[in-house]
């Protein structure tokens, strides 16, 4: 449960006299309830049915409470997310080919229960710097792909890993659509972003951007906010879905502030992934 709760951390200044910046992770949302049209990713458009077969819901288990995030299929048995997501969590229930998770006979949909014996987080997650924050969640059952169900791709291990600096990248989930929502998304929603130089991500978080970390520019208010967090950042190469992030943290001052929104880096966790899972993209 500790995990879980929003917390606000103080990034180490880079210089003497600098007040820090005050982080947040993006979960801490509970499912329940999920009023119409409230809560989704800021200023994103609504996605139709099949437009994002990789994105995964996740329903996470915490004693008796329940919180939200999101996650990318990889292949028919694991779901790549968050570490701050997983951490601690007793079991998940996991939501594929869903647009809309108020309803449970939406056609496509399926909810797959998986518990904790099947989460692997990693093993230097730090919940204070938000280093390697990513986890993965392995199905107890093999899902059979469809028109609304469908796995990203890693990137290619080839060790020549671009930094997708000024690149077009989607980003979707079932976050809060503004600061002032208190609850999930019933419908999921996207928004396209270029993806931020490392430099200047880090002019605003103060030198607290590893290279295994990803930023996207949030101009327009156009952001991932609570309930995304774990959710697929995406790029779209030679007509595949190419999970480059996931959903890491943001800015405390509030997810329309115009502040970077931060992903793990997966190419940073490749031979990671492999090790565990086995999945590879040569």
């Amino acid at each position: 449960m500790k995990s879980l709760i929003v917390l606000s951390l103080i990034v180490a200044t880079v210089s003497a006299g600098i007040v820090p910046p005050i982080l947040e992770r993006l979960p801490a949302i509970p499912v329940m309830p999920l009023p119409e049209f409230e809560g989704r990713i800021t200023n994103g458009e609504f996605a139709r049915a099949g437009q994002f077969p990789y994105q995964v819901g996740l329903s996470l288990a915490f004693g008796e409470d329940t919180f939200w995030c999101g996650g990318t299929l990889i292949s028919n048995r694991w779901i790549l997310t968050a570490a701050h997501c997983t951490d601690g969590a007793d079991g998940v229930t996991i939501y594929l080919g869903a647009i809309d998770v108020r309803t449970h006979n939406e056609k496509g949909q399926q909810r797959i229960y998986s518990s904790k014996l099947n989460i692997i987080v990693h093993e230097q997650w730090n919940g204070e710097t938000m280093a390697n924050d990513i986890s993965l969640i392995k199905m107890p059952v093999i899902i059979e792909f469809n028109d609304r169900i469908q796995p990203a791709v890693l990137p290619k291990k080839n060790g020549q890993y671009s930094s997708y600096e000024g690149e077009l990248v989607w980003a979707s989930g079932w976050g809060r659509d503004s600061d002032e929502a208190s609850s999930i998304s019933q419908f999921l929603r996207y928004i396209e972003v270029p993806v931020m130089k490392q430099s200047t991500c880090n002019t605003y978080y103060l030198g607290s951007i590893s290279e295994k970390m990803i930023c996207i520019s949030t101009k327009g208010k156009k952001s991932t906010c609570n309930g995304d967090s774990g959710g697929p950042l995406v790029y779209k190469q030679d007509g595949e879905n190419v999970v480059i992030g996931a959903t890491s943290f943001g800015i405390k001052l509030g997810c329309e502030s115009g502040w970077p929104g931060v992903f793990t880096r997966v190419t940073s966790y490749l031979d990671w992934i492999e090790e565990k899972t086995g999945i590879v993209n040569n």
